[in-house]
């Protein structure tokens, strides 16, 4: 037993003796380098930086020697430095870049601490008028006076990206776009110092707010942009203003469901003995079936355009089999109504003006109803084009949303294309459409001379061909999207209906079913199968895209074309 003990206690001994001393691991390693951190930190005269020194070994092990190194300083009359790596500069330092050195031996390390007098956000205090963007600046001066622009490397944030966002993304870092009426705090920081300034964004007569929201109607649905439009009884000021209006740059004219229609009263339009009526039938086998009425509607702070528009009604006369079955409530489509700012000024054009059984337009007495003729003047139009300067197009501006989504975004409706202020054209390749308003998409080898920009459509929907990863949803609410197993990176050409210009956009589609079951309304990543390609709402998401109207003249060009 005694000798037992005795062995225990000089094997204890032994263990002791092998665990001393270097407990870091590195007694016997070769210290090969420092490296000091921060390496390139700013700040102002009269504060403190905080540097450590971390030392790497031969054995590849790194250690903490901030408090076993000595520290040194180049300027130690504006920067001294105290043995544990905590610089402190004076109030009244002139040295612009003082070196910061580490060492243990002869192995060392160094870092550039650079004093700034200043840092500042130019303009200050600035006014802008709504669908206006406002370059800010971010400029540094040094104690020696002279100065240097930081604009492409501060990071800028707003504190209410629903009145204005700012951007980060290389050649337009500092541009902040603005969304709505208020004020928000504009911020840029750099190298832990910061500077803020407020912007103000004032109303303009040639813009309507758009909510992205996909619930802000009974029955709303993801990816929905809608505005409000006010409609006035012709000749009087008798009006409504009207919200959750879907704003649809792939078509034209305004359309509204009777049901929602109080107080007001329009001038149906004649079509030889009886009264003009119109089906519109959609892509996703949906239809809007009732007459065609003159009304006076205000867009914005505009002056009111008396323009032919539809009533929603599901009821009148008897509805052609060939319209199918019309939409019959607000609540059972979402919206209260659609404003069509698309390409072109009349629904139809010269084939309804001219061919009877164009399907489109109907004569109705009583409850008969037959396909007729219609003249231009008489179809339902683009109220923006009779707008009496901004006229030639609009441009649609909405923030961009991560992947995930968001719960709800504003954008703005401008009205016009180089006419004010707030709608000059900037960085954006315009494409020219055809007489169908479509251009040419070239996706996964294959072209898509039929492909269109639609707000109305709240995915990206194409055909997926060999994509297998593309696969569609099983079932259930997601039915008929896109469910890839993980976010899938893509990218497709965009080219003018003539072959040019062309551009790539990059794009992603997600999991429809995991967005959906999320809180969130808007998605950049929405997307299902189509035998076309609909660029819809996600592709206006971060972007701001003109919508140029036929025959219209602007700086881009002629209508009918898309710029972005």
């Amino acid at each position: 037993m005694k000798l037992n003990k005795l062995l225990f206690l000089v094997l204890i001994l032994f263990m002791a003796a092998g665990c001393s001393g270097g407990g870091s691991g590195n007694a016997t390693a070769t210290l090969l380098s420092i490296a000091v951190t921060p390496a390139s930190p700013s700040i102002a005269p009269g504060t403190t930086e905080q540097f450590t020194a971390t030392g790497t070994y031969s054995n590849g092990m790194k250690q903490d020697l901030t408090t076993s190194v000595a520290w040194s300083s180049s300027d130690t009359t504006d920067a001294p430095i105290g043995n544990t790596g905590l610089v402190t500069t004076s109030s009244s330092a002139g040295t612009i870049k003082i070196t910061i050195t580490a060492s243990s031996g002869s192995i060392s390390g160094s870092a550039t601490l650079a004093v700034i007098a200043s840092f500042e956000i130019a303009p200050t205090n600035k006014t802008i008028t709504l669908g206006v963007t406002q370059q800010f600046t971010a400029t540094a001066t040094f104690p020696d006076s002279t100065t240097q622009i930081l604009t492409a490397l501060a990071s800028w944030s707003s504190s209410s990206p629903s009145v204005a966002t700012i951007s980060n993304t290389s050649g337009s870092n500092g541009r902040a776009t603005s969304f709505s009426t208020g004020m928000t705090t504009i911020t840029a920081t750099w190298s832990g110092i910061s500077d803020s300034t407020v912007l103000t964004v004032t109303p303009m007569n040639n813009v309507l707010t758009v909510t992205v929201n996909g619930g802000v109607a009974p029955g709303g649905y993801p990816n929905e942009p809608c505005v409000s439009v006010t409609v006035c009884s012709p000749g009087t000021s008798t009006c409504q203003t009207i919200n959750n209006i879907l704003l649809d740059t792939g078509a034209s004219g305004l359309r509204i469901f009777k049901s929602v229609l109080t107080g007001v009263s329009f001038t149906q339009i004649a079509s030889g003995s009886g009264s003009l009526t119109e089906c519109v039938q959609y892509a996703d086998g949906s239809a809007d079936w009732g007459p065609v009425q003159t009304a006076e509607v205000i867009l914005g702070g505009e002056p009111a355009v008396r323009v032919p528009i539809q009533i929603i009604d599901s009821t009148f006369g008897t509805v052609p089999g060939s319209c199918g079955s019309p939409d019959t409530t607000p609540e059972a489509t979402g919206f209260n109504g659609i404003l069509g700012v698309g390409l072109f000024t009349e629904d139809c054009g010269s084939t309804c003006a001219s061919f009877p059984g164009n399907g489109i337009y109907y004569s109705c007495s009583g409850s008969s109803c037959t396909a007729t003729t219609v003249p231009l003047i008489d179809q339902v139009q683009n109220p923006v084009s009779l707008l009496p300067v901004d006229n030639n197009g609009v441009i649609l501006q909405i923030p961009s949303v991560p992947l995930g989504g968001a719960v709800s975004v504003n954008g703005t409706l401008v009205l016009g294309i180089g006419t004010q202020s707030n709608n000059t054209p900037s960085g954006v390749t315009m494409y020219p459409a055809n007489s169908s308003g479509n251009f040419t998409t070239i996706f996964n080898s294959r072209t898509y001379n039929d492909s269109f920009i639609d707000s109305a459509s709240n995915g990206l929907f194409f055909n997926a061909g060999s994509i297998s990863a593309l696969t569609t949803c099983a079932s259930g609410t997601a039915a008929d999207w896109f469910c890839p197993s993980s976010t899938q990176s893509l990218s497709a050409t965009t080219e003018g209906y003539a072959g040019s210009p062309s551009g790539v956009v990059s794009f992603q589609i997600g999991d429809a079913d995991t967005l959906f079951q999320t809180s969130n309304n808007v998605f950049v990543e929405l997307g299902g199968p189509d035998t076309s390609f609909d660029w819809g709402l996600p592709f206006f998401l971060g972007r701001s895209v003109y919508v140029g109207i036929d025959g219209k003249t602007s700086i881009l060009g002629t209508g009918p074309y898309w710029a972005y």
